[in-house]
């Protein structure tokens, strides 16, 4: 089974060809090179490849695209608003290493409580990134920012946090 990744969602429709605007969160500019599909989630765990025609960048976080059998406004307009996820390879090929959604798929360790779990989503906050992990079974909201962090190992993938005190207790002794 493949491992898809959300790098952003579609924003609006584009001129009377069908084209959309995407936001991204790569954390560089990008025009998708070498990315054959995006996928969209139209049910729970149910992705749907679109493939790519052309590809526009608008700016370092924005780009038009084309999508086969999308041609006009209106079916344009059918899939909004929705996330866009990339396939694990895709998404590795075109995320900089310095982007928050880097830490997809990371382990997160705390130094107080050791390994926590794998980071399965990013959420971008105006002032703090948040990682969603699964701590015994519930799902966990922490924070990664500048009192947080420790560091993040890309060679092992792990991501060290010197989280707040109290905080890991919420989601364990429910």
């Amino acid at each position: 089974m493949n491992n898809y990744f959300s790098i952003g969602k579609l924003v609006s429709a584009h001129g009377l060809q069908g084209e959309l605007l995407v936001r991204h969160s790569l954390g560089k500019r990008s025009s998708l090179k070498g990315v054959t599909a995006i996928f969209l989630e139209e049910r729970k765990n149910s992705f749907i490849p679109y493939f790519l025609q052309q590809v526009t960048v608008k700016d370092a976080e924005h780009v038009y695209v084309r999508l086969e059998g999308i041609d006009s406004k209106e079916a344009a307009q059918k899939l909004l608003p929705g996330q866009i996820y990339l396939q694990e390879e895709d998404f590795k090929a075109q995320t900089a290493s310095s982007s928050p959604l880097a830490l997809l798929g990371f382990a997160v360790e705390d130094a107080h409580h050791g390994p926590l779990g794998t980071v399965e989503e990013v959420i971008e906050m105006p002032m703090q990134v948040l990682v969603k992990v699964q701590i015994n079974g519930k799902e966990a909201l922490l924070p990664v920012n500048e009192q947080s962090l420790v560091k993040v190992d890309h060679k092992k993938q792990v991501v060290h946090l010197d989280l707040p005190e109290g905080l890991v207790e919420l989601y364990t002794n429910i």
